[in-house]
């Protein structure tokens, strides 16, 4: 297993998307009630960034901006139309103040 820091935590605001490349993916970082949850940062509908989109806070998900689907910040689960497939997800750990995603 291998850990490699990606910001800190200072740099993410609640609920507001953040877009990273680590290893050349991108990535979409969001902060929600403490916890730091990082998914694929785009759509599997259509090709576009989700960290361009809004948070739902109450489903702990985020919108794509053009079309309107849901995915969860936790499964990555597509949770409402058009999209119907899901995005990854990905481990992330706060240590101290560094966020840190957690490669298998």
């Amino acid at each position: 297993m291998k850990e490699l820091k990606i910001c800190e935590l200072i740099e993410l605001e609640e609920a507001v998307p953040r877009r990273v490349e680590v290893e050349g993916e991108n990535l979409a970082l969001v902060l929600v009630d403490e916890t730091v949850y990082a998914i694929e940062d785009t759509c599997s509908h259509e090709d576009v960034a989700l960290s361009e989109g809004e948070v739902d806070i109450d489903e702990c998900a985020l919108e794509c901006w053009k079309h309107g689907s849901l995915f969860s910040l936790k499964t990555g689960e597509a949770l409402s139309l058009p999209a119907t497939k899901s995005v990854k997800t990905y481990e992330i750990r706060v240590t101290g103040e560094d966020v840190v995603l957690v490669i298998e």
